[in-house]
């Protein structure tokens, strides 16, 4: 037995044997036993103090992405945990491991709506579709490093996600000599050799298939293997909506990303397969664009759906072949399979290249092109830098401009949610900065995505950011709800104008360097000039409404809009 301490600097000892060093949080009188056992432990363990327990979370869940570990968030009870519960959602849907601890009321004040007081695992639990894996709450101070080590395992096995622990203000002051724990493995899953032996049939038998790859929980090395399996087997692969940093996008096998603002090309490709080999995503709305890419609950195509979770396994498509395995073993196995010396889908997959190619070149725009934006980013900053975003139609030329490099090479390259969170991609780029500072992070932010979360402009600063640039697309509105108005009701426009501050002024309040850009040609020379200034800069980029999406303008998808009503 250890040397009875506080229960909270008990907490902050089994996170240090977890592996972490840093995390994220906003103070609160409901955990100061937890923050005084961060004072014990300063030379091991940092504490992150955020401006909005949502910008918290969100670096949290970017931690998770960028280590493969969950990522750790400290809010307090009530106000705190509501405000932390975005990024919550965005791990679950993510598929991103992740903790939040709460401050919660003593426990001789439960169940009396005390100061504050929320029953957490009504609010988050798992029969609350989309928020937890699970919720605990710990009552005693000696059992607190076995609900911790149970909620690091139980956020990395199966599929990633995060879990939500509970802490009464009372259990941590108490004193206890329990042990700290030992590290947490995910347990992995390996395909099973029938079902190895069921795919290669499949895949034999197959004239136009598709390998699409999403999901959490891979690793370097499976990524490594899954390319060679792409190549041994020449299949084209398109990745699920922001997992584009699985694939190499610079591949001869790259077919693009399979979300919102696809190719149409790749849509109608995706339609036409025979055989569609999902790796690792978990096939929502947004990748089989509304269930309609992939039918549902019956593909047209043959569809063999690899996944960590079992229970994601026919919970929306009745595959013909389902296979429950951790991403870290799945693409290894796959390597196993012996490919044939030819194959007759040659044409299908050069045809899906040039197909993406094709979609890298767009008409021209003045006087600000998105699209040349995005190519100087890729052109000028390092190999490896990381790309954040939030949501918003300004996402769609980073995401059909800008090529990952593959996992395999550089670590995590994209921090986006496939939540649709907005106010995502400041605090994510924040928290790269901070957890990866070799490393180069670029923030792409719309001005309404921008200022949900821009105070944590504060936490950059204050903690020492330097390789970090953000780029503000600022058209005066909130550009896709703009679109889906004059997409559905054409003309009549109400609550999507955006009344923005000068973004220059604001970034320098907070001691970061700036530039403004309205033409294209200027934008190179900013980004270089920020980027050797040493500390945190913003680019102001102002555009017209009119700049609406990567394929169409305002005025055009509002015609179009009118066309369709008059011919119906």
């Amino acid at each position: 037995m250890q040397t009875p301490r506080l229960a909270g600097h008990a907490l902050v000892e089994a996170l240090i044997a977890q592996g972490v060093d840093t995390v994220f949080g906003v103070p609160g009188e409901s955990y100061l036993a937890v923050l005084d056992g961060f004072h014990e432990h300063r030379e091991q363990i940092r504490f992150i103090a955020c401006r909005q327990e949502g910008g918290a979370a969100f670096m949290a869940e970017a931690q998770g992405k960028l280590s493969g570990r969950p990522g750790i968030c400290f809010v307090t009870r009530g106000p705190g945990a509501t405000n932390a519960s975005i990024g919550l959602h965005t791990a679950f849907q993510d598929s991103t491991p992740m903790i939040l601890f709460i401050g919660q009321v003593a426990s001789d004040q439960r169940d009396r709506e005390a100061f504050q007081e929320v029953d957490y695992r009504q609010m988050f639990g798992p029969g609350t579709l989309g928020f937890a894996k699970w919720v605990g709450e710990v009552h005693d101070a000696d059992r607190l490093p076995e609900y911790v080590a149970r909620a690091f395992h139980t956020a990395l096995q199966g599929r990633p996600g995060p879990v939500v622990l509970v802490l009464p203000e009372d259990m941590l002051t108490a004193l206890t000599s329990a042990p700290v724990l030992p590290f947490a493995q995910a347990a992995q899953a390996w395909p099973t050799p029938q079902a190895l032996g069921q795919l290669r049939e499949r895949l034999l038998a197959a004239e136009r298939p598709l390998l699409l790859v999403g999901g959490g929980g891979w690793t370097p090395d499976s990524c490594a293997a899954l390319q060679r399996f792409a190549e041994a087997w020449q299949f084209p692969v398109g990745c699920a909506f922001r997992f584009q940093d699985l694939f190499d996008n610079r591949h001869p096998l790259y077919a693009g990303d399979v979300g919102i603002g696809i190719n149409p090309k790749l849509a109608q490709r995706v339609k036409d397969a025979d055989l569609i080999l999902a790796v690792g995503p978990r096939l929502g709305e947004m990748t089989t664009g509304g269930y309609t890419l992939l039918q549902a609950p019956q593909p047209r195509q043959t569809l063999v759906h690899i996944h960590a979770g079992a229970e994601e396994l026919g919970r929306v498509y009745a595959a013909d072949l389902l296979i429950n395995a951790s991403m870290a073993c799945a693409a290894q196995a796959l390597e196993t399979l012996a490919a044939p010396s030819s194959v007759p889908w040659q044409a299908w997959t050069s045809a899906a290249q040039a197909d993406y190619q094709g979609n890298l070149t767009a008409q021209p725009v003045s006087p600000l092109d998105m699209a040349e934006v995005v190519k100087s980013l890729g052109e000028i900053c390092p190999e490896g830098t990381v790309f954040t975003n939030g949501a918003g139609n300004y996402s769609g030329w980073l995401h059909r401009f800008h090529q990952y490099p593959g996992l395999q090479h550089q670590g995590r390259t994209q921090l986006a949610p496939t939540s649709g969170a907005m106010g995502y991609g400041l605090p994510a780029a924040v928290a790269a900065s901070l957890l990866q500072p070799h490393r180069w992070v670029v923030n792409i932010a719309g001005d309404g995505d921008f200022l949900m979360n821009g105070q944590e402009m504060a936490t950059a600063t204050g903690y020492g950011s330097r390789q970090l640039i953000v780029v503000v697309v600022d058209n005066g509105t909130y550009g896709t709800i703009r679109m889906h108005q004059e997409r559905e009701y054409p003309g009549r426009v109400a609550g999507s104008d955006l009344f923005n501050p000068d973004f220059c002024l604001l970034a320098q309040a907070h001691g970061w360097v700036t530039c403004k850009v309205e033409r294209t040609e200027d934008f190179a020379n900013a980004l270089r000039a920020l980027m050797a200034a040493g500390r945190p800069g913003l680019i102001h980029l102002r555009l017209s409404s009119e700049v609406s999406t990567s394929r169409a303008s305002l005025s055009e998808i509002r015609e179009a809009a009118l066309a369709r009503r008059q011919t119906s």
